[in-house]
């Protein structure tokens, strides 16, 4: 077989593989993995809209009259990049076209204090002067920062640096400081992030994946034709959690009616 061309240095791509099926699924079991498998795929952005939703791939848009985001070079140089795929110019559609306006959200361990990664691997850095850069490669005090949910306008942010100063953008939108001492339109900003890594999507979507089985799979693990109340009666035991011990009762009680 022809193998693709490879060039030197370049890592091999590794291709993700669905959870293998045990020995105790059933039909119903391997349809779940399925559907679940799908979410962990989802590469659609939506906005972050509590900071605990801040998490993986970011795109942190400013509230500039032109759409922007805070992006940066291979140098490490922060500047405001306008934003090209978004829908009339409204903040809650964009999404990055250029690798460079793509942050990666961490959380640091113990605290509520988050960094964020460029694509050249180095932190966004706020130092005391209020200037921004991203040439370091550990994370000190200076490259994390709290993320502060709006009360007056949901789902933006007021981002705070180390020393209680604020992001914001200056009134031309051209330049990007942290010496904001306080919280106002300039500073106010959102944050989108792909759908697989918020929290509430990710619940959700799992638990859509858990009722999507059809009348056949159910007949097919109980081993006899269902009735509509059974249905019923399956699909919500898989969703709070006791779907094994309905199983079972569904599977006995057939028994009992095929021999009285």
């Amino acid at each position: 077989m022809v193998k693709p061309l490879a060039f030197k240095g370049e890592k091999a791509k590794v291709k993700k593989r669905k959870a293998a099926p045990t020995a105790e699924d059933g039909p119903d079991e391997k349809r779940i993995r399925e559907l679940a498998s799908d979410t962990l795929e989802d590469d659609s952005w939506v906005n972050a809209d509590v900071s605990g939703d801040i998490s993986g791939p970011v795109v942190i848009v400013l509230p500039s009259v032109k759409p922007t985001c805070i992006a940066c070079d291979a140098t490490g140089k922060v500047f405001a990049s306008e934003l090209e795929n978004i829908v009339e110019n409204d903040p809650t559609t964009a999404e990055p076209h250029d690798v460079r306006q793509v942050w990666i959200a961490n959380r640091i361990a113990g605290t509520d204090k988050i960094c964020f990664k460029g694509h050249h691997q180095r932190y966004l850095s706020s130092n005391n002067i209020g200037s921004f850069s991203a040439r370091n490669e550990a994370i000190s005090p200076e490259e994390t920062f709290d993320c502060i949910a709006s009360n007056d306008t949901p789902g933006t942010f007021s981002i705070q640096t180390p020393r209680e100063t604020f992001i914001s953008m200056s009134d031309d939108g051209k330049d990007i400081r942290g010496d904001a001492s306080t919280i106002s339109f300039n500073s106010t900003i959102r944050i989108r992030m792909q759908a697989r890594f918020k929290p509430k999507l990710k619940a959700s979507k799992e638990l859509k994946a858990k009722e999507k089985i059809s009348k056949k799979e159910l007949e097919n693990a109980v081993g006899r034709k269902l009735d509509d109340n059974e249905v019923r009666k399956l699909k919500k035991a898989r969703v709070e959690g006791d779907f094994h011990e309905k199983l079972l009762d569904v599977r006995v009680k057939g028994k009992h009616d095929k021999y009285s």
